[in-house]
């Protein structure tokens, strides 16, 4: 029997803390929960949102009118170099059980927040690394059609920080299976410690944040570009600019609205500093947008997904 709830306050379960109550609230943790979930709301003629791990969204003030099916599913299987993982196993669970075994493809992604359903549907990044590279095949369930389906990783469509099933709301991802390569379990962990340490190093800590909120722009402005590779002794890849650093160029940094702040070790943060609402974001992001804008001709796009607006 699920423990559907009412009127829960949503900011507790995302890393932003921000958002208002879901009218119903459940956490389901296997497919025969989530079916039994989502056929409550289709009998009382609710909208439903699956939630993972909390990160990467911003929940409306007024929260969400439905009902949030908070997704727990952990089923977690090694068999050599392949792994099935639920939707909602911890992406943190992923990248030590596989280092542990010396199973080489996700080290990168060490200290990112959420699941691994999260980070499949966004194809989740970090140093020139995406999660879409390991997957293998990702299990689905059409709410439309009312069945199981499995997705190869062509079928996935992976690109920046995107995916078939961003776009496709009546899919929600089960599991997925991994294909890893052969490393070294010394060598894989001291890699993921390395990475943990430079993203302590670098990004906001201490405050609430949905992580990087905006995409990394593609840039036609050359003397931006140059000035990035001044700056930076790097070359641009593909004309893309790291976002925090041109919001950072644009003297944003430290830009408050609110109780939502730019964060000053950061630009590609907003921090909640206590209190914020989503309103306040929301004003933040778009004065951001339209300073950069402005200045270098550049349209930043956000990766944070709005619920309840």
């Amino acid at each position: 029997m699920l423990n559907i709830q009412e009127n829960v306050p949503l900011s507790k379960f995302t890393t932003f803390r921000i958002g208002g109550p879901a009218k119903f609230f459940v956490v389901v943790s296997n497919e025969a929960e989530l079916l039994e979930a989502l056929k409550y709301a289709e009998n009382q003629g609710l909208d439903f949102f699956v939630m993972g791990g909390g990160s990467n969204v911003l929940v409306s003030d007024q929260g969400f009118n439905g009902l949030v099916i908070k997704l727990s599913n952990a089923e977690f299987l090694i068999d050599g170099l392949s792994v099935e993982a639920g939707a909602g196993v911890p992406l943190a669970k992923l990248v030590r059980e596989t280092g542990a075994k010396g199973l080489a493809g996700v080290e990168w992604a060490a200290g990112i927040p959420g699941t691994v359903g999260g980070a499949v549907r966004g194809n989740a990044g970090a140093f020139s690394r995406t999660t879409g590279e390991s997957v293998k095949s990702v299990r689905v369930y059409d709410v439309a059609e009312k069945k199981v389906e499995d997705y190869s990783a062509s079928d996935c469509a992976f690109g920046y920080r995107d995916s078939h099933f961003k776009h496709d709301k009546k899919l929600i991802i089960l599991s997925v299976k991994f294909e890893f390569t052969l490393g070294s379990q010394e060598e894989l962990e001291q890699k993921s410690r390395e990475i943990i340490q430079k993203r302590v190093s670098i990004h906001p800590h201490g405050m609430g944040s949905a992580g990087s909120f905006f995409m990394n722009p593609t840039v036609e402005n050359q003397e931006l570009i140059q000035e990035f590779e001044n700056q930076k002794q790097t070359k641009a890849r593909g004309n893309k600019l790291p976002a925090g650093w041109v919001i950072e160029y644009a003297g944003l940094k430290g830009k408050k609205m609110g109780g939502a702040i730019i964060s000053e070790t950061h630009g590609d943060f907003i921090l909640n500093t206590g209190g914020a609402t989503a309103s306040d974001v929301i004003m933040l992001e778009s004065f951001v947008k339209q300073q950069v804008r402005d200045r270098f001709g550049v349209q930043l796009q956000r990766e944070v997904e709005y619920i309840g607006f």
